[in-house]
């Protein structure tokens, strides 16, 4: 998309990356100076500089003379883009605001992937198993070639197009599963009871999951357990399933897990948050002009159950919009730790050569006007991990989520609390008419 500095949406960016917006490259120059720059590094350079003066927040640029900055960056000479890359990251350090940042053609792919929520890949989850230092599928992702092709949880990875997996991490066993759509990659399994097999898969593009959910027995309480990864351009339709499929399932109350959740897609935490909340104010943002532009429900919630959010200190951006929201209106109790404090909506660029911008454009204020760059989310329920407790559960992901888990077993005994305060359901008394 193209959006117009003079209609521009807030809710097609990101907060820790965007919606992608194509910008029209060297708008400002004649014909002979724009052939010539085409032709050369200085290219990118320039569609940078612009992006950065049309929309960055801070009008003054960190009291930065930024038309002078274009001059400075246009008389040099650049040998490859390498250069010019340096160049570009070079200016925007002037700025002092780390969220507005230059990514390479590599950089900028990555994030476009993570926040579409799509990879190209066979569908697999994958861990190094504790015990066995096997690498072992976690879970199939569903409707994917995996799936299809039968591999199911527990099965061990024993090679990769015949290169072996022993001592290879997981991120380099993802990056050889990963490749093009329509390529194939052939895998070496083990699983127990049927030895070693090999299974070709083809490659496809697939939406990865960025909620799961559950349903926990907890004492009397049937508790709907949702943990949300990221907001991405799935996330909120893979809520909505979530949220309607523990409806069916008749819990009594929710949990909701940001912990750890980065943030992502604008549009993702306002559309999350309409699904929590049926009347109030979601969030609010200003512009370098001063301008507002406030989200609101619209009276589209999917259940009005007591809700319980945990976040912690990697809770950022959208993560801390919804905790906020949630807060703000009395919707939810946010336990856990003070969240990240990150106040900064990012649009983010394409540029010519397949690089990308992320540069910041609004602020953002929670629904009652709080202001939480550098402070944060401040919980209901503070309930702070120490070094024993993290490390326990960043060992054991089985842990997390369960009574063994200090915040989850804090938030249920708040939803047991909400539950008993509740007034009970009264039998129609027979009224006399007389």
């Amino acid at each position: 998309m193209n959006p117009s500095p003079k209609n521009f949406s807030l809710l097609h960016v990101a907060l820790f990356g965007g919606a992608i917006a194509t910008t029209a490259a060297l708008s400002f120059f004649g014909s002979s100076v724009r052939a010539a720059l085409q032709e050369s590094p200085k290219s990118v350079v320039d569609e940078a500089w612009q992006i950065v003066n049309r929309e960055y927040v801070d009008g003054t640029f960190n009291q930065v003379d930024w038309q002078a900055k274009r001059q400075q960056l246009l008389n040099k000479n650049y040998n490859s883009r390498e250069d010019a890359y340096k160049a570009i990251r070079e200016a925007l350090e002037t700025l002092g605001d780390a969220y507005t940042r230059f990514l390479d053609p590599k950089q900028f792919q990555a994030l476009t992937n993570q926040t579409s929520g799509e990879l190209s890949g066979v569908g697999l989850r994958l861990e190094l198993n504790e015990k066995t230092q096997a690498l072992t599928v976690v879970e199939p992702i569903e409707n994917s070639p995996a799936v299809k092709a039968g591999l199911q949880t527990g099965d061990k990875i024993v090679t990769i197009d015949g290169k072996a997996t022993k001592g290879m991490s997981v991120e380099a066993a993802a990056n050889l599963i990963r490749g093009e759509v329509g390529t194939k990659v052939t895998l070496k399994l083990s699983r127990d009871g049927k030895g070693e097999f090999d299974v070709t898969l083809t490659r496809a593009q697939i939406a990865i999951a960025a909620v799961r959910q559950s349903v926990k027995q907890e004492g009397k309480l049937r508790v709907g357990y949702i943990r949300l990864n990221e907001f991405s351009a799935h996330s909120a339709e893979q809520m909505r399933r979530a949220i309607q499929s523990l409806n069916n399932d008749k819990v009594d109350a929710f949990v909701l897990d940001l912990r750890g959740n980065p943030g992502g897609l604008l549009h993702a935490s306002v559309e999350i948050a309409r699904m929590w909340m049926d009347k109030g104010a979601i969030v609010r943002t200003v512009d370098r002009k001063g301008d507002n532009e406030e989200f609101t429900t619209n009276r589209t919630a999917l259940t009005q159950l007591p809700l319980a959010v945990l976040v912690d200190g990697n809770s950022a951006s959208a993560s801390e919009i919804l905790s906020g929201a949630l807060k703000d209106n009395g919707r939810a109790t946010i336990i856990g730790s003070q969240t990240f404090g990150k106040a900064l909506v990012q649009s983010v660029h394409s540029l010519s050569d397949g690089s990308g911008l992320a540069v910041t454009i609004a602020h953002y204020y929670t629904p009652k006007g709080t202001d939480i760059s550098h402070k944060g989310v401040t919980p209901d329920i503070k309930v702070d991990l120490n070094d024993d407790q993290r490390k326990r559960l960043g060992t054991n992901p089985s842990l997390v989520g369960t009574q063994q888990d200090p915040q989850y077993a804090r938030a249920i005994a708040a939803l047991e609390n909400t539950r008993l305060a509740q007034p009970k359901p009264q039998r129609n008394r027979p009224v006399s008419v007389r």
